[in-house]
């Protein structure tokens, strides 16, 4: 995980989540591995009989039901939206990141560095990303570019908010086999940003994608993610 990105980012207002620094722990990340390897043997076991199943999901409860129990975790939920704003770095999000963050359970979670201009994205999504048998749901492709193509962006200092997102799909993307996303900045225009990116298994070309994104001022991300504690009514965030 390349640390310029994160720094480039900058602060934002914000409130509920926990530090990276309080977050992100080995033990957690250990944890969250553990939990993908559950859901990739749930979706792959198919010769497990209903009473090992069964039991599985008794061991799953219970451990659940151990974590549920630690100090603090009741109001976890209530946290989101409580309290007085703090300095947001980049760093808090990506370990949440539903495409590259190593505490996510949803996560694949793809390695990636922003290097010369360029994010860099490798890895391989298992059974949980499925659509067509054998390869990768489209939505899941559509996913990993809008978080590349805004890593990307942060990397190159013109962080935002997706305000669409255009995907060519190519061929489909097999499970259980590395490939990789390129992304870069392709035009600053104002507070609109477009960003393109390209899905390869080794030199084949399976999807691209081109992304507009908005940056916020100051005033909508105190809006969006600091002191306003109900959701803000729909708008069209493109200037």
């Amino acid at each position: 995980m390349n640390r310029d990105v994160n720094r480039a980012a900058g602060a934002l207002p914000g409130r509920g989540y926990p530090d990276a620094a309080t977050f992100a722990t080995p033990a957690r990340l250990r944890l969250a591995a553990s939990a993908r390897r559950l859901v990739d043997a749930v979706l792959t076991n198919v010769d497990a009989d209903d009473e090992r199943l069964d039991a599985a999901a008794g061991v799953v409860d219970e451990l659940v039901d151990r974590l549920e129990a630690e100090p603090g975790a009741a109001g976890r939920a209530a946290t989101a939206h409580d309290g007085e704003p703090r300095p947001r770095h980049h760093d808090d999000f990506v370990p949440r990141s539903p495409f590259v963050g190593p505490a996510n359970p949803v996560s694949p979670p793809f390695e990636w560095e922003f290097r010369d201009g360029v994010l860099h994205a490798r890895g391989a999504f298992g059974a949980a990303y499925e659509g067509p048998p054998g390869y990768v749901h489209g939505g899941w492709v559509a996913l990993a570019f809008d978080e590349a193509l805004g890593l990307a962006n942060v990397g190159s200092g013109y962080g935002g908010l997706t305000g669409r997102l255009t995907v060519r799909y190519r061929r489909p993307t097999p499970l259980y086999r590395e490939v990789r996303i390129e992304a870069h900045t392709a035009r600053v225009d104002g507070r609109r940003v477009t960003t393109i990116g390209s899905l390869f298994e080794g030199n084949r070309l399976l999807a691209e994608a081109e992304g507009l994104f908005v940056g916020l001022g100051a005033e909508l991300a105190l809006e969006y993610f600091g002191e306003r504690t109900a959701p803000p009514e729909p708008v069209d965030p493109l200037p």
